[in-house]
C-alpha cells in the first residue's frame, strides 16, 4: 500500500510540475544560438584552432584535478595567469579570427538589399578572350614545365598586395603572361595580379598559408595561391614548376591538377558577379556552386535540388 501510495504521489507530481512558457522569441533565440555554436565549432574544426583547442583541453582538465586534490598552490597561479591567458588566445588566434571576421564581411546580403540590387544583369569582370588567354597561356607554361601563379580578382581589391610588385597595366594575352613567368626574367619570380582585363602588377608578394592540411609535396606557390584565397575571394591559378600540373586556389580550398574544361568553369563563375536574385516564390538567395570531382567540375547546386 506505501508503495502504492508513493508511486501515485510521483506521478501526481509528475504531472503537477508547471513547464515554463515558452515564446516564438525565445525558440528563435534558442536557434540562433544554436547555428553560431555550430559555425564556431566547424571554424574551430577546419582550421588549427582544433589542434590548438586540444592543448587547452589538456591545461583545463590539469586544473580540474588540481581542484579536486586541492592543490591551492597551483590554483592560485591559475588564478594569477587567466588573464593574461585569455589576451594570449587572442594573439594565438589572430590569424584565424582575422578569417572568420572576413568571411563574414565578404556578405553582400544586406548592401544588396538596402541598394536594391537583385537584378540578373550584372556587368562580367573581364571578358570570354581573357578566359581564353588565361587558359591558353596555363596550359602553354604547363606544357614545357614554367612555373606561374596568377590572381585573377573579383570583388575585394588587391590593391595591398598589388603594391608590392611591379606596375605592368597591360592588356591579358597568353603571349605577355608567358614572357612575365619566362625562366631567368626580372618578373618571372611572385604572382601576377589579373584585374578585369589588364595584368596590373607582377612580381607581387602573397601571404603563405599555414594550413596544416596542405600536402607537404605542394611548394611555395600552391601555399601562397592558398594563403590569398584565405584573405580574398580572388581565383588563383597556380602551374608548378616540377610537375607541369595546373591547380586552382579558391575560398580556402586547392583544387590540384585541374585540365582545360575545369579550368575554364572555375574561370566562368568568376567571371559573372554572384548576386541576389528572386525565385518563383519570392524568396531572395544565392546560387549555390561548388566544384565536385566526381562529375569534373563545377555544379550547380540549386538546378540539380529542381
Amino acid at each position: 500500500m506505501t508503495n502504492y501510495t508513493s508511486v501515485a504521489e510521483a506521478i501526481e507530481n509528475l504531472v503537477n510540475v508547471s513547464l515554463p512558457n515558452i515564446h516564438v522569441t525565445d525558440v528563435i533565440e534558442i536557434c540562433i544560438i544554436a547555428y553560431f555554436f555550430y559555425l564556431i565549432l566547424k571554424w574551430i574544426k577546419d582550421t588549427r584552432a582544433w589542434v590548438l583547442l586540444k592543448g587547452i583541453m589538456i591545461i583545463a582538465i590539469f586544473f580540474i584535478f588540481a581542484a579536486i586534490f586541492q592543490m591551492s598552490t597551483i590554483l592560485w597561479l591559475g588564478e594569477k595567469l587567466l588573464s593574461a591567458l585569455i589576451l594570449g588566445l587572442i594573439v594565438v588566434f589572430q590569424p584565424e579570427l582575422r578569417h572568420a571576421l572576413e568571411t563574414i564581411g565578404r556578405s553582400n546580403l544586406l548592401k544588396n538589399f538596402f541598394t536594391g540590387k537583385f537584378s540578373k544583369n550584372v556587368e562580367k569582370r573581364f571578358s570570354d578572350k581573357t578566359i581564353n588567354e588565361l587558359i591558353k597561356a596555363c596550359f602553354d607554361m604547363a606544357a614545357v614545365k614554367t612555373g606561374a601563379l596568377i590572381v585573377v580578382e573579383q570583388d575585394i581589391v588587391l590593391s595591398e598586395y598589388e603594391r608590392t610588385g611591379i606596375p605592368v597595366d597591360g592588356v591579358v594575352t597568353s603571349q605577355l603572361l608567358i614572357n612575365i613567368f619566362e625562366k631567368n626574367t626580372p618578373l618571372h619570380d611572385g604572382a601576377v595580379i589579373v584585374r578585369g582585363d589588364r595584368v596590373v602588377s607582377a612580381t607581387c608578394y602573397l601571404p603563405l598559408s599555414d594550413n596544416l592540411a596542405i600536402s607537404k609535396d605542394l611548394g611555395t606557390r600552391h601555399r601562397a595561391a592558398v594563403g590569398i584565397s584565405e584573405v580574398s575571394d580572388s581565383l588563383t591559378i597556380v602551374v608548378s614548376e616540377e610537375t607541369g600540373a595546373v591547380s586552382a586556389a579558391q575560398d580556402s580550398k586547392l583544387l590540384h591538377d585541374i585540365n582545360e574544361k575545369q579550368l575554364r568553369e572555375l574561370l566562368t563563375h568568376a567571371q559573372t558577379p554572384i548576386v541576389p536574385v528572386v525565385s518563383e516564390k519570392r524568396h531572395f538567395h544565392r546560387r549555390k556552386v561548388k566544384f565536385d570531382e566526381k562529375e569534373g567540375g563545377l555544379v550547380d547546386e540549386d538546378s540539380k535540388e529542381d
